[in-house]
């Protein structure tokens, strides 16, 4: 089959399962909310809510959890709606991502009132993980070619808890030596006042290392300058403020200030315009706002629902020259669950950056974090302004738990969900003319297949193999 055909189908398969009807399934790897008793009073009829009991909770405080639930004792709930009303209940307290699983019932107290009862288990959040880790590409390379030469190796702690005292807030410490160093922390605390609407976060560091990304080369790969010294310094601190009074949209407020030094060789030879001036340190100072909503069954791996965001972000204090840049990105996405476990999303990117004549550092489009094609992983695409829209039509193959290799009462067993994918990609990146290379300013398209296994912590191992149209097929592997 050629390749143009493979296109052709894999876009057609998209489009026909977009058309399905769709119906309100359960796709998380949670047990689906227990059925409702019969209750023989007509649909139309209310129940009374006394009271929510949270169960099950050691760590997280009950008023973390009873603020993702949508009603309140004392609220009237239609029969008729009751099982939708608990599963979207449960699905809130599931996205925040402190329990893998929930479970929401009722009690009846009588004819006309019950309470209702939430029942977690707590994940488990603390992660102190020791690092040592070669940077060449095996082993046998660093141990004959490098002799084990331990200036080739990076090792230290990575610490995260993820629910610090209770409220959500995480709490990351970062120690890392060796080849690359990184001395970083940050703390998150989403809901610092009484009413639950308003948190801060803080972060800040020092990192250093002895390769920095310099240029993107004519065919669309990063070249990197090594050297055995530390040739890329950062200094950086940032504040954010959170503002969320509902339940599915947050409001985020950042300032950061970072000051980067990199290597004299970086501006004087690789790369004058890497900063956009004559200079090897610069202090840069971001300011942001980003608008987000979700409403979908899982957040972390979405199947049903949608979401959305829009960021404006300022570097600089002045309008142009220099790393002066102003932004905004916004992005869409649809998710739809169809009869016989068959799902289709529809997911919208787009970037625009002000003035268009940018230095290196600030020209960042397709290829970077997850701004990416599949098919095109090992290429990154500069621009000042790209748009992306990526379809996927996927069937759940099969669910299977395995018991732990080892007792536990919060983890006694490792689920495994497995989906078959078919997707369509495209994306165009513009750049001016003097940055141009061989993938910029042009249409780019590609389409594949893959599994997708989804395990403890809705971890995602992605195995793909895709196809683009400068004839190249990729194996792609990859876990977030």
């Amino acid at each position: 089959m050629s390749f143009f055909k493979k296109i052709y189908y894999a876009c057609l398969l998209t489009m026909m399962a977009a058309q399905a009807v769709a119906q309100n399934v359960e796709v998380s790897m949670e047990p689906p909310v227990k059925q409702l008793p019969l209750i023989k009073i007509d649909s139309s009829a209310k129940l009374r809510v006394c009271s929510i009991i949270i169960k099950g909770n050691k760590i997280t405080k009950d008023y973390l959890i009873l603020r993702e639930i949508q009603f309140k004792p004392g609220d009237s709930l239609l029969i008729g709606v009751l099982s939708e009303t608990f599963q979207i209940a449960r699905q809130q307290v599931y996205n925040t991502t402190l329990f893998h699983e929930v479970k929401i019932d009722l009690e009846m107290i009588n004819a006309f009132e019950i309470n209702v009862v939430v029942t977690v288990k707590e994940r488990w959040y603390i992660f102190p993980v020791p690092q040592f880790q070669i940077v060449d590409r095996s082993f046998n390379e660093w141990l004959v070619k490098y002799k084990g030469d331990l200036s080739r190796v990076n090792y230290g702690l990575k610490f995260v808890h993820y629910n610090f005292s209770g409220r959500r807030d995480p709490l990351r410490i970062f120690l890392i030596d060796g080849y690359t160093r990184d001395m970083s922390f940050s703390y998150s605390q989403p809901y610092s006042n009484p009413s639950l609407t308003q948190g801060f976060g803080i972060g800040g560091g020092f990192a250093q290392n002895r390769e920095i990304a310099y240029k993107t080369s004519s065919d669309n790969k990063i070249q990197f300058y090594k050297s055995n010294e530390f040739i890329k310094k950062n200094i950086y601190l940032n504040l954010s403020l959170r503002l969320q009074k509902g339940i599915l949209s947050r409001h985020l407020f950042t300032l950061s200030y970072s000051r980067l030094t990199v290597g004299d060789s970086v501006v004087t030879i690789f790369n004058p315009n890497y900063f956009g001036t004559n200079t090897t340190t610069k202090g840069l100072i971001d300011m942001s706002y980003t608008y987000q909503y979700a409403n979908a069954n899982n957040i972390t791996y979405p199947l049903k629902g949608e979401t959305s965001h829009l960021t404006f972000l300022k570097r600089g204090i002045g309008l142009t020259g220099g790393t002066n840049v102003f932004s905004v990105e916004a992005g869409y996405n649809k998710y739809w669950a169809h009869p016989n476990n068959w799902y289709t999303s529809i997911q919208l990117v787009g970037n625009i950056k002000l003035p268009f004549d940018q230095p290196y550092i600030n020209q960042r489009a397709i290829g970077y974090g997850d701004a990416n094609l599949r098919g095109l992983e090992f290429y990154v695409i500069d621009g000042a302004a790209f748009g992306i829209v990526k379809a996927t039509l996927k069937k759940k193959l099969f669910s299977f738990t395995i018991p732990m290799p080892f007792k536990s009462k919060i983890l006694p067993t490792l689920p495994f969900t497995f989906f078959a994918k078919t997707y369509a990609d495209a994306g165009y990146a513009v750049n001016k003319k003097k940055y141009d290379a061989y993938l910029n300013n042009r249409l780019l398209y590609t389409a594949g297949f893959g599994i997708d296994i989804l395990t403890l912590y809705d971890l995602n191992l992605k195995i793909e193999y895709s196809f683009n149209q400068l004839g190249h097929r990729t194996f792609f592997f990859d876990s977030r």
